[in-house]
Parts: structure tokens; sequence; C-alpha cells
């Protein structure tokens, strides 16, 4: 089954959207969480039994910490208001291109009903509106409120393709990639994904350099390798 997926590509200075059309055949990773206990033994006399120490105060409360649970999963069409409630949403772990979600206004499933699409490699934000109708996701990881799970300090790199947080999981600042043929790179002002949120974009042939504004809310790479803050 094909998906229309909005593209945006930078030409001569201008910002463009291009329709392309994209394939997604692959199915969800379930969530699981495990823990570990500690266990002693009681010496003394020969013969004496071994038995298991209490858990300690620490990983009780571990143990009883339950997991961040996803908004919804990664798989499905859902009303907007009903099923989900609008907000921004992430999913990651996406690694062989083949995530794709869909912001509609109707459920007509054409192409006219499609306000924001995109075919997704690593990780994504999603900002769903209140006036969103349908929000569609297929073989994407599960979804999760942005912000449920606290990172640590921002990065100074991005490995690879994926959309990344500013000042959250990337810092501000400028950064270089070796690049590559299919180099793309998008600063955006939000996560709504249409032609308006872009601030600025590119593609790189060969070495890439783009400085990131702490005013920025996300930067979008695809094709390009690891970048590496410089500055």
């Amino acid at each position: 089954m094909s998906k229309t997926s909005l593209v945006r590509l930078a030409a001569a200075g201008t910002v463009a959207g291009v329709l392309a059309v994209g394939a997604a055949a692959c199915g969800p990773a379930d969530d699981s969480a495990s823990s570990a206990a500690s266990a002693g033994s009681t010496g003394g006399k020969a013969g004496g039994t071994a038995s298991s120490a209490p858990a300690s105060a620490a990983a009780k409360k571990k143990e009883g910490k339950p997991a961040v649970k996803p908004a919804f999963k990664g798989d499905g069409t859902f009303q907007v208001g009903t099923d989900i409630q609008p907000g921004t949403y992430r999913t990651s772990g996406n690694d062989d291109g083949m995530c794709y979600w869909e912001r509609a206004k109707d459920a007509k499933g054409g192409t006219d009903s499609i306000l924001a699409n995109d075919n997704v490699t690593g990780s994504s934000y999603v900002t769903i509106k209140k006036t969103d109708k349908i929000f569609k996701t297929t073989d994407c990881k599960d979804w999760f409120a942005a912000g449920a799970e606290k990172s640590g300090a921002p990065k100074t790199s991005m490995p690879g393709d994926g959309m990344f947080k500013v000042g959250t999981d990337i810092a501000a600042g400028t950064y270089k990639t070796s690049g590559g043929d299919a180099c793309y790179w998008e600063r955006t002002k939000d996560a709504l994904h249409d032609v308006d949120s872009i601030a600025a974009n590119d593609n790189v042939t060969g070495k890439g350099v783009v400085t990131i504004g702490s005013r920025d809310a996300y930067f979008k790479t695809s094709g390009c390798g690891k970048w590496t803050k410089t500055d």
C-alpha cells in the first residue's frame, strides 16, 4: 500500500513543497520492562540453609515505579478529541524508513484531506491541533507525549536521521557533517510540518554546515550522516 508523503526541498534559496510516494510495511515493537532483586545467603554452621535477603528500599521503589505509557500505538487511524487528544507527540526508534504519519482535516482519505504527513527514519515530533480531525500512523513505534520521558543534558552531536528538539535533544550552535548524496536538513519553528513551519532548509552534496539557533524549535536531518557541534 502506498502512502503520499509531503517532502520539502530547497531550490535557489526558496522553500518548496513536493509530493512524493512512500511505502510502508513493518510492524511496531512491543515495549517491555524488567527488574532485578538482590539476593544474599546466611552462613554459619555446617548444613545451614541459604535464604534470600530482603530487597532494599531503593530497589522496591524502582520496582514500584510505573513505566511511561504510550499515548497511542504506532498503527491506527485516530479521531482527534475522541481517540487521542491534541498536543505534541514523539516517536523514536524507526530505523527502516517505513514509519508514516498523517494529519488530516477529515476522514475521506483523499489527497485533499491531508494537512501534513511524513515518512520517518529515526525520531519524529508531531503537533496535532484541536482543529485536526484525524491522525493516521502506520508502521511507527508507539507515540508518547513530548516530554513524558525526561532526557539528560542536550547533546552536541546527532548520529543520523531524525527530528531533534532544540534545547532538549540537542544544543543550539553550529554543526558540521561529512554529508552524503541525498543529504537534507531543515530548521523548523514548530512540529506542525506544514510549509510555514520551515525556517530554513537545504539539500547538501558533500560536506554541510548549519547554525541551529536557540529560537529554533526543531532540527530535522535525513541522509546526512553524523552532525557534530563545532561551536
